[in-house]
């Protein structure tokens, strides 16, 4: 036998290769029993909750549901920055590792009424009506009153968000027609400093962290909000003072505004299932550990919350019997 006749051709090296490879890459995509193990296990407890902008209060309520609940393997929350209402229940019903959001309570409302995801009405439910949040309208000095806006260019955070959705509706019910810009609240502050924009909007829990670093020379002011019945079908009676925010308004005074519910919203899993169930191990441990958020250092907004409050308009999701802290706290 001739070396040419045992020699390996090019051709029969490369069918070899071939051939190999998916053995090899069925080797390499084994996962090893162990780390399968882990990574299940791991991942049977984690529930991500998307929540607002790095300013706002929903992404502190968000981490503080983390820093109370997280119990290892059982259970861990992971807080998510989000966009806010709309958005945020588009993510709840579309977005893998989404279970929990926070939205508006009017934000269910307006999906329905523009239609804007199928079924959202049987799909996104409410375990717990949190606190209300306040309608903050930042404008420069030479704004007086909202009617000076007609025309005027005010910032009401990206398209999806709650803040963008409450004032179409705010602005609506009292006939005023700005100019809406849809930047990121804290680019939208530094406009509203160089005189590029005439106001900002921003729903959030008071004290909202994106306006406590204004100095008290800013020359920006809280406009004053006033109630009408149509405004008065859907929020409710609020206002703004200095203990919220000591450089913005003067000892003493107050700002009347209105306020929306924030609501914490999940999919409606069907019992039995595994996105059920973490849900239901949440709900749990949320009342379980309740008394921990009422104390610092918590947000002060957890001492509004009332788990028993009814959110019109809303489906509480449903928690199995065997969820027993959370079926004992349930109203009847």
């Amino acid at each position: 036998m001739t070396m040419n006749a045992i020699r390996p051709t090019r051709r029969g090296l490369l069918l070899a290769g071939a051939l190999a490879l998916p053995a090899l890459r069925g080797a390499s995509a084994q996962t090893p029993p162990g780390l399968a193990a882990m990574t299940a296990r791991a991942n049977a407890g984690t529930v991500g909750v998307i929540s607002g902008g790095a300013d706002g209060t929903y992404i502190r309520i968000a981490a503080d549901l983390a820093a109370v609940l997280d119990d290892g393997d059982k259970l861990r929350v992971l807080p998510i920055l989000g966009r806010g209402s709309v958005q945020n229940i588009s993510d709840i019903m579309f977005v893998r590792g989404i279970d929990i959001g926070i939205v508006q309570s009017d934000a269910l409302a307006y999906v329905r009424r523009q239609r804007l995801f199928p079924g959202s009405d049987q799909l996104i439910q409410y375990i717990a009506k949190l606190y209300d949040e306040e309608v903050h309208l930042l404008a420069a000095r030479d704004i007086t009153k909202v009617e000076d806006l007609n025309g005027r260019a005010v910032n009401v955070d990206l398209r999806g968000s709650g803040t963008a959705m409450t004032a179409s509706l705010v602005f609506e019910a009292l006939g005023v027609q700005p100019q809406m810009v849809n930047d990121t609240q804290d680019l939208a502050l530094e406009k509203l400093r160089r005189g590029e924009i005439s106001a900002l909007m921003y729903v959030a829990g008071k004290p909202a962290r994106l306006f406590s670093s204004i100095p008290t020379d800013s020359g920006l002011h809280f406009l004053p909000l006033p109630l009408n019945p149509a405004l008065l079908e859907t929020y409710l009676p609020a206002e703004l003072g200095t203990e919220q925010y000591p450089a913005l308004i003067p000892a003493g005074q107050k700002v009347e505004t209105i306020a929306v519910g924030a609501v914490m919203a999940a999919y409606a899993w069907q019992p039995g299932t595994e996105r059920y169930r973490k849900v239901a191990t949440f709900i749990d441990a949320l009342y379980a550990k309740f008394d921990t958020f009422l104390r610092p250092p918590r947000h002060p907004k957890w001492r509004e919350v009332n788990l028993s409050a009814q959110v019109p308009g809303w489906t509480r999701f449903n928690v199995a019997p065997a969820s027993s802290v959370a079926e004992a706290a349930r109203p009847r």
